[in-house]
């Protein structure tokens, strides 16, 4: 028997089991952690997570540690993850026990988007006076498309992503989206709008953007929106998001043009006044990248600046050579 064969049968014995049918049912409705599912299914954390490691270590759900919490999901690839679809396809909506575990799982949703709502509410006002410094976001949103259009992402990661609107943005039309942020809070705000919009192939998560943690040449498209005048180095960002590219992959930076307005330095922790076309494609030249396009959009007292830049076909992948990686990499500010 082939290691293909032994994977399916070992998914199909570990999901023979009624809590494991509950638990696949709700994992592919997105990720949850074990407290989730123990509110959920009324169960003990101990049977609960029983039953899980039994699901992971047969290849049907995928564990992702985010400092102390760990999130469970339906895998994404193998063997696992397709018997995994296979289970769940065949799952009778009309069932009573899955219907009331729906209804649960849609409180702890309701719940998860007011708590994240009440934070933005919260850090709004600051959000709204940065925005009437520039041109209208809607505008911005639509250069990106037209930089890198829709078609052309299948894997999308987004560095800093704040809100989750890059993921949010892109959702519809992609096979599979992360979201990297330092910020918990925004995190928050992030998943709850991937939920909204039913994204469950698209993930929020707790990361550095010095260490992304993605594979060398794992993606085929990265944004970096509104992040870099956050950061003391950023071209370190801009080589790491090279990293992950793979050949023919293509990173797109969105950012402030060079501006006098130092009070944002105080007023939004903004610690680049902007950069200038040379700065942005010197740091994807050493990185390894071709800047392809430029675009400025002029906008009251700001100017925002969108670089498109592409990794080479056949390209190796850059050296990494940071050597100090302490300074943390702020959440993105910017609206759902």
């Amino acid at each position: 028997m082939n290691g293909t064969m032994e994977q399916v049968l070992g998914g199909l014995r570990a999901a023979g089991e009624e809590t494991r049918l509950r638990l696949l049912a709700l994992c592919a409705r997105g990720e949850l952690t074990v407290t989730d599912m123990v509110a959920i299914l009324g169960l003990s954390q101990p049977r609960v997570s029983r039953h899980l490691k039994v699901m992971c270590d047969s290849g049907l759900l995928e564990r992702v540690r985010e400092g102390s919490w760990v999130f469970y999901r339906l895998a994404g690839r193998g063997a696992g993850a397709t018997v995994a679809q296979a289970i769940t396809a065949l799952l009778p909506d009309d069932d009573a026990m899955l219907a009331r575990d729906r209804d649960r799982h849609a409180e702890i949703l309701r719940a998860r988007a007011e708590a994240a709502q009440s934070y933005f509410r919260a850090n709004a006002a600051q959000w709204d006076d940065l925005r009437r410094l520039h041109v209208d976001e809607a505008r911005v949103e639509q250069a990106l498309l037209d930089l890198l259009p829709l078609a052309s992402v299948r894997d999308l990661l987004d560095v800093g992503t704040g809100t989750g609107r890059m993921l949010g943005l892109y959702a519809p039309y992609i096979r599979e989206g992360l979201g990297i942020d330092m910020s918990r809070e925004m995190l928050s705000v992030a998943r709850a709008n991937l939920q909204a919009a039913d994204a469950a192939h698209c993930q929020a998560r707790l990361g550095d953007l010095y260490h992304l943690p993605c594979d060398d040449g794992s993606r085929d498209a990265v944004t970096v929106h509104q992040v870099l005048h956050y950061l003391e180095r950023p071209a370190e960002a801009v080589r790491e998001c090279a990293r992950v590219l793979r050949p023919g992959g293509r990173l797109a930076i969105v950012d402030f043009a060079p501006h006098d307005l130092e009070d944002l330095r105080e007023r939004h922790q903004h610690r680049r006044l902007g950069f200038s076309h040379d700065d942005v494609a010197g740091w994807c030249a050493d990185a390894g990248l071709t800047v392809e396009q430029i675009l400025d959009l002029p906008g009251g007292a700001l100017t925002v600046t969108l670089w498109l830049a592409r990794r080479p076909e056949g390209a190796s992948t850059p050296t990494d050579t940071t050597t100090d990686t302490t300074e943390d990499s702020p959440g993105k500010e910017h609206a759902a």
